[in-house]
């Protein structure tokens, strides 16, 4: 099952602090044209943040546009990661 939600958020410093939640769960960030990371948290805000602020990364590099999130359990993020991200790479996206 894909991302519960469809339309990504921008990825910008006020978007993120205005749309993703300091709870426990899992994102993915895009460029609009593939997922570039899928990554699991127990602050989402923090960790999307952290990633924004991060100067050189390979991340950066692919030209985020957006991200999304779903919460999740803390004892079910792992897991919730992996399907998502074996989910993408069946349908041709691709994760660094």
């Amino acid at each position: 099952m894909p991302f519960q939600q469809v339309f990504p958020r921008s990825f910008t410093a006020n978007s993120i602090r205005e749309h993703a939640p300091a709870l426990s769960g899992v994102y993915g960030i895009t460029n609009a044209k593939e997922w570039i990371l899928i990554g699991e948290a127990d602050n989402i805000r923090d960790a999307l943040i952290t990633h924004l602020q991060e100067p050189g990364t390979p991340l950066l590099q692919h030209n985020p546009k957006g991200f999304v999130y779903e919460l999740c359990d803390p004892m079910n993020r792992r897991t919730r990661q992996e399907r998502l991200i074996l989910e993408y790479q069946r349908s041709g996206q691709r994760r660094p």
